[in-house]
């Protein structure tokens, strides 16, 4: 996509978007990911990692609203894509999915 992903995937400060609970998330989102690397095949790395996106897009949302951010609707359908194409995933997962969701990621937090 544009921006580079780190090996080891770890979140660094990079990353920091200067909102506490956002920087947060985004680790735990980090470390799901991380996680679902080493056990591709552990279907509560998975489920662990769709809970913790769709309560972090949730809280995200719900600060676009709160500072009528004018691209809210965008940025909430790119949301929904990911949770859309992650919640079809299953375990084991592949390779080329995970390298995906490390993408998306990292383009994501940097890219928007």
């Amino acid at each position: 996509m544009g921006f580079e992903v780190p090996e080891p995937y770890v979140w660094d400060e990079s990353f920091r978007v200067f909102y506490d609970t956002l920087d947060n998330e985004h680790k735990n989102l980090f470390k799901c990911l991380f996680d679902c690397t080493n056990s591709p095949g552990d279907g509560k790395c998975l489920q662990s990692l769709l809970t913790t996106a769709t309560n972090h897009f949730k809280t995200e949302e719900a600060m676009f609203s709160k500072s009528s951010y004018a691209d809210a609707a965008s940025h909430k359908a790119i949301h929904d894509g990911f949770l859309a194409d992650a919640g079809g995933l299953s375990t084991p997962l592949p390779a080329d999915k995970i390298a995906w969701a490390k993408d998306w990621l990292v383009n994501h937090i940097k890219g928007t």
